[in-house]
């Protein structure tokens, strides 16, 4: 996996951020969802970097970034905290500005980057999300009983901390192979990577932490936005699997409408690991949008 890649470390925003990086060009800073890594993108990566410079990282929490302590208002694993270490590892790596590609938890922290800084993104392509605070206040039985992680991780401490890291793998394999796809698409290479990484002490509390905040401060922030009727201005590309939980749940297309001026998107033959079950048509469509 990541053939000529390298891998590094940035100390930036009080926090460490594991990447991986090849390249020329154009910088594109790739963001992975939940419970995995960087290494969701290792099926399209090299590709991409035969015309960007890509940045494949880890957010903190999650892979071999930082976890950070926890903190009663969870403003540690805030969407704006974990915007500014994006940012802030582009710019130590000589990019003021640069595109992002980005799925599920990372998608979340990219719209949150675009709306905080947004003289620094180009274009920005999101996988297999609608906006969060819709997706909250949408929410409906079908929805709950997919995506029961939403509000299992939200919990006070430790409760699930407690049981994620008592069967890390177990929880891998339950929110993981529960989609459409099952286990198919994760090469054994890959699942591998998921579990060490989540086996790593403070694991479980970034994840839950993560959450968390989505579920509090995050939603402020993005009440604030509403109110001040502030809006993604920036060529937005969303793309969600047809046979996913978001497609069937929610009209995403219609609902990054509501909070973005620029926005095309499509529904691809997959499930929620875009990068992992359809690589070939999810690189046809970045590159002809990044492009």
């Amino acid at each position: 996996m990541f053939a000529g890649f390298v891998k590094e470390q940035r100390h930036v925003n009080g926090v460490d951020i594991s990447y991986r990086l090849k390249g020329s060009g154009p910088g594109l800073l790739l963001l992975h969802g939940h419970p995995q890594t960087h290494v969701i993108w290792h099926k399209i990566a090299e590709q991409l970097a035969e015309h960007f410079t890509v940045v494949a990282a880890d957010l903190r929490g999650y892979g071999d970034s930082s976890r950070p302590p926890a903190d009663e208002a969870h403003l540690n694993y805030s969407k704006r905290e974990m915007a500014r270490d994006g940012v802030q590892l582009m710019k130590a790596l000589g990019f003021e500005q640069f595109s992002i590609l980005a799925h599920d938890r990372g998608a979340r922290v990219a719209h949150r980057l675009a709306l905080d800084h947004p003289e620094v993104v180009q274009r920005m392509v999101l996988l297999d999300i609608a906006p969060t605070l819709a997706m909250y206040s949408q929410t409906n039985e079908a929805f709950a009983r997919a995506y029961w992680h939403w509000f299992f991780l939200i919990r006070p401490a430790p409760l699930p901390e407690t049981l994620i890291e008592a069967n890390p793998e177990g929880y891998l394999r339950s929110v993981m192979g529960s989609r459409s796809a099952g286990l198919a698409p994760f090469t054994d290479e890959a699942f591998s990577e998921y579990r060490r990484c989540l086996e790593r002490p403070g694991s479980a509390r970034g994840i839950c932490e993560d959450y968390r905040a989505s579920a509090g401060i995050d939603l402020e922030h993005d009440r604030a936005d509403l109110a001040a009727d502030r809006h993604l201005n920036l060529p937005l590309l969303v793309l969600w699997g047809a046979e996913g939980t978001v497609g069937r749940c929610f009209d995403p297309l219609k609902e990054w409408q509501q909070v973005a001026t620029d926005v095309r998107g499509k529904a691809l033959p997959a499930g929620h690991y875009l990068a992992e079950e359809v690589p070939g048509l999810l690189l046809t469509e970045a590159l002809d949008f990044l492009r």
